[in-house]
């Protein structure tokens, strides 16, 4: 509960948001939220004329006829077509701006969606490390319904509630400001009560959008270890961890809906213990002379104290949906608050148009002309260090010279600091000090979009799209003709188990890889940078998923195409980086040797050891 208060934003906050949100309404779709207003104001005011049409249908058109011996209905049926009228215009009103703020709701969604994820597209990795994406989920599914939800109904019904107030309030002081002084000392006598029940269902909602996050963010982890989950048998241990949120979760929302349930039971009673002393007292005030009271007004008065009562409970309940919806609101202009990824390169990449996949930096100078410069793949580490926090350095000094067409193998245990050169190298984060050069271009002069795009990536953790495997594989280069998807497959050895399936190249798999086995996901995964076909490689344990007799199809077929290319390979098996040009050994981010594989068995260093076994990597 601590944790959650501490998320809990100030009125001040609240309020921010509130016009934030306003504004984005305003700006889709400005005529409907103006049509809707219009008649929302029609729709509250209909109703409490309505009301008041009833004192003169009885004064004047019903009372005179019990006095006629001939009755004439006439003018009592015109009074009738009017009244009728009048609520015709309120029901119309009604459903008019009901349908309109349902489908502004669903343009705001829209667009909020779309303007969300193509934000989100943009944020920096660091923002995926650092928050959960089960929470990140929540706010595009939960936050953004509970949006959709306030904009549709419960806006609006507060906007028509509180007009309603108004109007009725105004027309009964016009009846008698007698009764409607107390009418008000009833509902003062009730007010306490609705304020304390108003605020304790706000804070629980809030703590309820809150823990339907952490529950998403849970299920979420738990799905995506699911494997691990049965084969450790522990799952009595993640069922008591979805207890646990699932019970907060559950008391959160309990409390939250009792104390904004039982706000209407409370006010509708309140409303009949009005009616009732409003009847009694203005049938005697009537008799006795003590205010000039008719029949038709104290109906009419009667009539209105109703609606007198009904908008406070429903403005109460609303208020709750709508702090609920702030919350949700708030949690996703955090996310599009959140600063985009840094680019401050000007350097892009250019075709050779003479020479096929060949390419060129185009680098400006300051007399505003364009120096082409030849990419080959010379990439260079002078003195880097980095720390994801300052007090936690995990590069130090780092210095690599990696030449075209060289081969460079990185070698550590776990948290040595292999990945995070390569995360260095295409600029998911960005170095403390020391300089990184593309050919002789520092990398943060190079626009990250084309640094990236001079790189091809075979991740660790293997991820394939929904789509056909032809998709999948183009997915490293988009207008890949088909023969080039059958080429890099190939080269991959992927190409003997495609054709085994029942469909092919045409056969769709879904995100997770459907029934393909991980070494098949892999192998595919390898294919795509294989079609890439860019000028630096980088392998990051590539081969982990895959078998020894599948491993050495594919390192003949990975030799033929970083021939000529720039690679850092990542590994732990020792025996596929045996023919790089360079081998640098890590150690808690430190390069503690360097050189050749004979090179490193002749020094009997750490290499050696682990080579000969006397060693293993963790």
């Amino acid at each position: 509960m601590d944790q959650v208060k501490e998320r809990t934003q100030p009125k001040g906050n609240r309020i921010k948001v509130l016009g934030r949100l306003l504004k984005l309404v305003l700006t889709t779709s400005p005529w409907m939220l103006v049509v809707s207003i219009i008649t929302i104001i029609l729709a509250a005011a209909s109703a409490v004329i309505g009301s008041l049409f009833i004192e003169r249908l009885i004064d004047t058109y019903v009372t005179p006829l019990l006095h006629e011996k001939v009755p004439n209905y006439g003018p009592l049926l015109n009074a009738i077509l009017v009244m009728f009228g009048i609520y015709a215009i309120g029901f119309l009103s009604n459903y008019l701006f009901s349908m309109l703020m349902g489908v502004l709701a669903q343009k705001v969604q829209f667009r909020v969606r779309n303007e969300t994820f193509t934000h989100m597209e943009s944020l920096p990795i660091a923002y995926f490390d650092q928050n959960n994406y089960g929470d990140i989920m929540s706010r595009y599914t939960n936050d953004i319904d509970t949006l959709m939800q306030m904009i549709s109904q419960s806006l609006p019904q507060f906007l028509n509630s509180a007009l309603s107030l108004i109007f009725v309030i105004v027309a009964m002081f016009s009846l008698s400001w007698q009764l409607t002084l107390f009418s008000f000392i009833i509902f003062a006598l009730s007010f306490g009560i609705v304020r304390f029940l108003t605020v304790r269902s706000s804070h629980y909602f809030k703590v309820q959008q809150n823990k339907l996050g952490q529950i998403n963010g849970y299920d979420e982890e738990m799905l995506n270890g699911l494997k691990v989950i049965k084969v450790f048998s522990h799952e009595p241990e993640a069922e008591e961890g979805f207890d646990k949120f699932n019970e907060e979760l559950r008391g959160a929302s309990g409390k939250a809906n009792t104390y904004a349930t039982i706000l209407f039971p409370i006010m509708g009673n309140m409303g009949n213990l009005l009616y009732v002393l409003i009847a009694f007292i203005g049938g005697a005030a009537a008799i006795n002379g003590w205010a000039p009271l008719t029949l038709g007004a104290i109906a009419s008065f009667l009539q209105l104290s109703r609606q007198f009562s009904m908008p406070i409970a429903q403005i109460s309940q609303q208020l709750n949906s709508i702090v609920l919806a702030l919350a949700g609101a708030q949690r996703i202009f955090e996310l599009e608050d959140e600063p985009s990824e840094v680019d401050n390169g000007d350097v892009i990449m250019s075709p050779n148009k003479e020479v096929k996949n060949s390419w060129y930096w185009d680098v400006p100078e300051k007399n505003g002309d364009i120096k082409k410069v030849p990419i080959k793949g010379h990439i260079v580490f002078d003195h880097v260090n980095f720390s994801y926090v300052p007090e936690h350095q995990i590069l130090y000094d780092i210095n690599i010279d990696a030449k075209p067409g060289m081969k460079v193998a990185l070698v550590g245990e776990t948290g040595a600091g292999k990945t995070t050169i390569s995360n260095m190298l295409n600029r998911f984060y960005e170095i403390q000090s020391g300089k990184i050069t593309y050919d002789g271009v520092p990398i943060s002069q190079i626009r990250k979009n084309d640094l990236r795009h001079s790189l091809s990536i075979v991740l660790q953790e293997t991820h394939l799209f929904t789509g056909t495997i032809m998709d999948n594989i183009r997915f490293g280069k988009p207008d890949a003709s088909d023969d080039e998807v059958y080429q890099a497959a190939r080269l991959a050895h992927a190409d003997e188990f495609i054709h085994e399936l029942d469909d092919g190249y045409e056969t769709v798999i879904d995100g997770d890889g459907g029934d393909l086995s991980q070494g098949q996901m892999q192998l595919l995964s390898i294919a795509r940078a294989m079609i890439a076909d860019e000028p630096v490689m980088i392998l990051d344990e590539a081969t982990s998923s895959i078998d020894t007799r599948t491993e050495r199809m594919v390192q003949a077929g990975m030799d033929n195409l970083l021939a000529g290319r720039t690679s850092f390979v990542i590994a732990h098996r020792l025996s596929t980086i045996v023919n790089s040009d360079l081998i640098l050994v890590l150690d808690h981010g430190h390069i503690i040797e360097r050189g050749t594989h004979e090179e490193l068995l002749k020094q009997k260093g750490y290499y050696y050891e682990l080579y000969t076994g006397k060693k293993e990597l963790d």
